[in-house]
């Protein structure tokens, strides 16, 4: 099924519903936006890393803010391909 989104002036779309549910978006608020083959924009759900905290035990003390900017750094170049 199609759906016709509007883009904002600053790039912006939302995701009908629907399409979320469907495709497991849930509550996820990053994704992997990449340049696909015929012009296609390709929009892939990306975990939160943070999300997993408390899994792994550790007496390192990491700040949220660090390990964000890591991750997103790495998610960018794992995807610059």
């Amino acid at each position: 099924m199609n759906y016709l989104v509007s883009i904002t002036s600053q790039g912006q779309i939302s995701i009908p519903k629907k399409l979320l549910n469907q495709y497991n978006f849930g509550n996820v608020q990053k994704a992997i936006v990449r340049a696909g083959d015929a012009g296609r924009i390709i929009v892939e759900p990306v975990a939160d890393f943070l999300s997993l905290k408390g899994v792994i035990k550790t007496k390192k003390k990491f700040s949220a803010k660090k390990i964000r900017e890591q991750f997103e750094k790495h998610l960018a170049t794992r995807h610059l391909i």
